[in-house]
């Protein structure tokens, strides 16, 4: 069986290295499983080289290898072929023209129109459809199952990103796709080849320090502060030298978070999903 690279002599620490920067966690069990995933990057410009036959269908099986709550299985998916309609998604997600390139589009929707059709069908009213907790449980499924599908996708070579930003206008989106009442697209997924100009460093992440808590929840003010400041010098050295300005993980927070303009609509998501069938109680 061939090697991950990763998985050679040195990759351990290369790969955690190239994750946490100095900040590097304590070693542990490795093999070429979990260096495929510390190799994950977002890559956001393709080929135009068709996937092989057959792709499409072993994402789907690996998706649908995923966990899902009480195997309620409130996930769908439609992959995107025409172009105009990927024109249109492009535009919702703030003109990102890999939408438009990538030879496999895909958007994974959060589905509970099936269970309301499994009710209807057999005379029952299921009266925890309409809850937030319902709703939860269906993004929930969409963000595993996909994720299992990204990780199938780069074990055989491609390249993927996550379109977040679908969720901008998701009514618009749902008319595009012609969805049911109790179904939001929750996020689209480029799939494909990457550009050679594309392929981007593995971005570092938080130190574990500050994500992994023992029992209780809490990390020291002074400790945070400390170690998020090594890391915005990490992320802002990473950003500068991958074209994407000299911002650090501070200043890209505050700016994403500190005005409405930057949710971009989704600020009114709730009444949105309410018109969408979704009264989330």
């Amino acid at each position: 069986m061939d090697t991950h690279p990763a998985v050679a002599a040195g990759g351990k620490t290369q790969a955690l290295a190239k994750r946490y920067g100095d900040a590097l966690p304590a070693a542990g069990p490795w093999n070429e499983h979990i260096a495929l995933l510390l190799s994950h990057r977002s890559v956001r410009g393709y080929l135009p080289d068709a996937v092989p036959t057959g792709t499409l269908e072993t994402l789907i099986a690996a998706a649908s290898s995923a966990a899902t709550s009480s195997n309620l299985q409130t996930w769908s998916v439609v992959t995107v072929t025409d172009p105009e309609v990927r024109a249109k998604l492009a535009k919702i997600a703030n003109n990102q023209k890999h939408i438009e390139e990538c030879p496999l589009f895909l958007v994974w929707l959060a589905d509970l129109s099936r269970l309301e059709r499994l009710g209807e069908a057999e005379g029952v009213t299921l009266e925890g459809l309409p809850y937030l907790e319902t709703f939860l449980v269906a993004a929930i499924d969409a963000a595993l199952a996909a994720q299992n599908a990204v990780v199938a996708a780069e074990a055989i070579g491609l390249s993927t990103v996550y379109i977040g930003a679908l969720r901008n206008r998701p009514a618009e989106v749902a008319e595009l796709l012609g969805l049911p009442p109790g179904v939001m697209g929750v996020f689209g997924l480029c799939v494909g080849y990457a550009k050679p100009q594309a392929a981007a460093e593995v971005k570092p992440r938080l130190p574990q320090s500050l994500v992994l808590h023992h029992d209780r929840y809490g990390v020291p003010a002074a400790q945070e502060n400390t170690e998020r400041a090594a890391y915005d010098a990490t992320l802002e050295a990473f950003s500068e030298r991958n074209g994407m300005g000299k911002v650090d993980w501070s200043k890209r927070a505050i700016n994403r978070t500190e005005k409405l303009e930057a949710m971009s609509g989704r600020h009114i998501l709730r009444e949105t999903l309410n018109r969408m069938g979704f009264p989330l109680k």
